[in-house]
């Protein structure tokens, strides 16, 4: 078989979901809620942060973060989605597919370290109540939102230039409705050792080094708040970490699920319904994680959407 290298390769094909005909605008029409919805209620958690000053804190302002990566994180997927079901058509240029899974692979990551950060962040704020303000200082709280930055991008500039040295059969065909890493490296015909070792390499150290600083946080958290003596207390202390402790738990058990079920069948055609989660819906659910259990979001958000 005669290999295409990317000068001459053009573009991969996206079988996303189903080619059913039927089933597109119902495809678009749930897709595009959900867009909406995410969008809507991440920027909504931004601008209420924004116009109040009493939010002006470490917690607030990670939380801010997290809702800007979270719309640019599902804004990397789903428009190219939409507009191949308005199309008719499941193609994306070589191009068009390295830059969606530069970005998304940001993106991901970036939610990935600023769940991490908002743990410690939470474990200061339990276990040294006193010192809050003096170890969560603004200058700290920029540099660790720069650094998960720093490294999301460089993780996505190395993944990228590894797929560039790869050259492609004549079978483009991707079973998802996105350019996910993975899928992208098994279309190759030229030796991926590489771009697999760093794959792998990347998950343990980059996932599982986020994920151990959780549970140690989480460790540390539960011991303080064992220790504490009235009821009262416990759960103030335990409702300060509550909606983190779920988008945790969200994020991670679809993303790990989708990426352990990827590595045993990485061509199954039910990656791309089950990646749904992560890529999604958890964004889309942030909002309302955030907001329904705490009471000065909700009242932010009530006097920027009912301004008296």
């Amino acid at each position: 078989m005669k290999l295409r290298n990317q000068t001459e390769f053009s573009e991969f094909l996206l079988l996303g979901f189903s080619e059913d005909p039927a089933l597109q605008p119902i495809l678009f029409g749930l897709f595009l809620s959900m867009y909406v919805i995410c969008v809507s209620g991440n920027l909504l958690i931004i601008l209420a942060i924004l116009s109040e000053t009493h939010l002006h804190t470490p917690m607030y302002f990670f939380l801010a973060n997290l809702s800007f990566s979270d719309i640019c994180f599902i804004t990397t997927t789903i428009p190219k989605m939409l507009v191949n079901i308005q199309t008719h058509s499941q193609a994306i240029t070589y191009a068009g597919c390295l830059t969606q899974m530069f970005f998304f692979i940001i993106f991901a990551e970036l939610d990935n370290f600023l769940l991490a950060v908002m743990a410690y962040d939470r474990l200061v704020a339990i276990c040294h109540p006193l010192h809050y303000m003096v170890i969560m200082n603004p200058q700290l709280c920029v540099q660790l939102v720069l650094l998960c930055w720093i490294i999301s991008f460089l993780l996505a500039l190395l993944h990228s230039l590894l797929v560039l040295r790869l050259s492609f059969c004549t079978h483009m065909e991707i079973q998802h409705f996105f350019c996910e890493l993975n899928q992208v490296v098994h279309r190759a015909c030229s030796d991926t050792f590489l771009n697999d070792l760093m794959i792998y390499f990347s998950a343990v150290l980059l996932a599982v080094g986020p994920l151990a600083g959780i549970l140690y946080s989480y460790s540390k958290i539960t011991s303080s708040i064992r220790a504490i003596s009235s009821a009262q207390g416990k759960y103030k202390a335990f409702s300060t970490c509550a909606s983190h402790l779920l988008a945790v738990s969200l994020f991670y058990g679809t993303s790990l699920g989708v990426y352990l079920r990827d590595s045993a069948a990485p061509s199954s055609a039910s990656t791309a319904a089950t990646s749904v989660m992560y890529t999604v819906v958890t964004p889309m659910l942030n909002p309302f994680i955030y907001s329904l259990r705490n009471t000065d979001m909700k009242r932010a958000m009530k006097r920027l959407l009912f301004p008296k």
